[in-house]
């Protein structure tokens, strides 16, 4: 359960994050292509090279330069700056969305579709943060015969219970997408411009703010941290005592176990030096006197 708890401190920067097929798509789809060629489902693509340009950048120059100097980030305010950058992508969908609507109805033209770049990049930043310390806390604060069961439990944070919100959210806002007409097709700018989707993207930047002011709360800080610590707790290296075989061998004893060493304090030793002409493996580490 502690798992599952620090799960949910990922869910709102996990429903922001999974408007990108969804609610980005419905925005794009009124935009006019770049250059001809890259259109709204381009666009996702930005994603997976925002996460792989910053990530390099993070893991290399920025988390090493920060231990350099002794500083650790905490778990919970890794997830605060992802739901933070995570809010300034859907600040800069709403700034889009004003755009699209004012020009629509100045021109009666389309915005390009490259002004939703700003937000598919800093969602793509933000999961750096956001989620991959969701994954790192599901397997370091989870005890080892339970870490199969923390990995599942932190994926269904991540993306199945995010998922069955955003579908609450959408059919509790479900006249926000509908045109002057009373119907869901928004598909066309002459359509989109009667709806209010921007009001959609306020409700989702509340959530995105809720998750910044609640991963950055003291106590919550304090509870990720003694989790974390407990399970540290749990991997320690094992004290290696005297086994039985070596304390037989000291006391004169006969050899009993395969994995014992024939020493000069031995008796098996003396009796090699004696009557052995060479040594013969009888078992796996072990040696006898031959005949």
């Amino acid at each position: 359960f502690e798992i599952f708890r620090i799960g949910l401190l990922i869910v709102p920067f996990c429903v922001g994050y999974n408007q990108m097929p969804t609610t980005f798509i419905v925005q794009g789809t009124v935009m006019s292509n770049a250059f001809g060629i890259f259109d709204v489902a381009s666009m996702n693509s930005l994603d997976a090279i925002s996460v792989l340009f910053f990530g390099s950048i993070t893991a290399n120059y920025v988390y090493p330069y920060l231990a350099k100097h002794g500083i650790k980030i905490p778990t919970t305010y890794k997830f605060a700056i992802g739901s933070a950058l995570g809010s300034l992508a859907i600040v800069w969908a709403i700034f889009v969305e004003g755009m699209i609507h004012s020009t629509y109805q100045s021109t009666g033209e389309k915005v390009n579709v490259l002004w939703q770049a700003p937000s598919y990049t800093l969602i793509g930043l933000g999961e750096i943060f956001a989620v991959s310390a969701a994954y790192e806390v599901a397997f370091t604060a989870s005890p080892p015969d339970k870490k199969v069961l923390a990995s599942a439990t932190n994926i269904f944070c991540v993306g199945g219970l995010p998922n069955m919100l955003c579908i609450v959210l959408y059919h509790s806002c479900s006249q926000w997408f509908t045109n002057s007409k009373g119907t869901t097709n928004i598909g066309h700018i002459e359509d989109y411009a009667t709806a209010n989707v921007g009001k959609y993207f306020m409700v989702l930047l509340s959530v995105m703010v809720f998750g910044i002011i609640v991963n950055v709360l003291p106590w919550v800080r304090s509870y990720v941290e003694s989790i974390e610590e407990q399970a540290s707790e749990l991997v320690k290296t094992p004290h290696i005592g005297k086994s039985p075989p070596t304390a037989a061998l000291r006391r004169g004893d006969r050899e009993t176990t395969p994995l014992v060493a024939l020493t000069p304090r031995t008796k098996k030793y003396q009796e090699y030096l004696k009557y052995g002409s060479g040594p013969v493996y009888a078992r796996s580490g072990s040696m006898r006197a031959g005949p």
